[in-house]
């Protein structure tokens, strides 16, 4: 258990890893939507591939972080149902969806979606839009980021099997990591705290 509870660290590193820099094609989407905006008012100028580089880094950002969003336990859950049950049998829920649910998608996702990548490489195919990009790389998005997924479903199930036999703490409890941002709102916020009372 030891060994896979290593491997579990090993793919939770990896997807925080690659959850903490998707966050810039987020950054990046709206930049080029806000430049093409100007552009095309300013100067009549536009192209179909600066519309299609938007969806396509969406696409990676939300499927890429599929992966962080299972590790960070943000994930959609019906909590109505699931919070009426104790900690032991919730663990038990999800290692039940992990097993039927998350990973048989997964597989079946990779299973289709990487012939479909594959055959858009080959192929070279571009978009049927005028001035519109080449296809592949936002093909590659799904076995990458279902392959995410996949591997962080296997680290969840680890934890969760380890966590019934008490071997490790409660792996849904989320992590509270506040970053230097937060951090410092949080400081302001308890100095203006302090002066409001003072002038009180």
């Amino acid at each position: 258990m030891q060994t896979l509870l290593k491997l579990s660290r090993a793919i939770d590193r990896l997807n925080d890893f690659v959850g903490r820099w998707i966050i810039w094609l987020i950054l990046a989407s709206t930049v080029i939507s806000g430049v093409n905006a100007v552009v095309r008012k300013a100067f009549s100028l536009s192209s179909n591939a600066y519309l299609e580089v938007q969806w396509y880094l969406f696409a990676a950002a939300f499927l890429l972080a599929a992966g962080y969003t299972l590790l960070n336990g943000e994930h959609v859950k019906i909590d109505v149902i699931y919070s009426r049950f104790s900690r032991r049998g919730q663990n038990l829920i999800d290692i039940f969806g992990f097993i039927f649910f998350l990973l048989p998608v997964c597989i079946m996702l990779l299973w289709l979606g990487t012939p479909f990548f594959l055959q858009g490489f080959r192929s070279g195919e571009m978009s049927s839009n005028a001035g519109g990009l080449v296809r592949w790389p936002v093909y590659l998005m799904i076995p990458l980021g279902f392959g995410l997924l996949f591997l962080q479903g296997i680290s969840e199930l680890v934890k969760r099997i380890a966590f019934h036999k008490g071997l490790i703490g409660d792996p849904a409890e989320k992590r509270v990591q506040r970053s230097a941002e937060e951090e410092l709102a949080e400081e302001i916020r308890r100095l203006a705290e302090q002066q409001n009372k003072g002038k009180a």
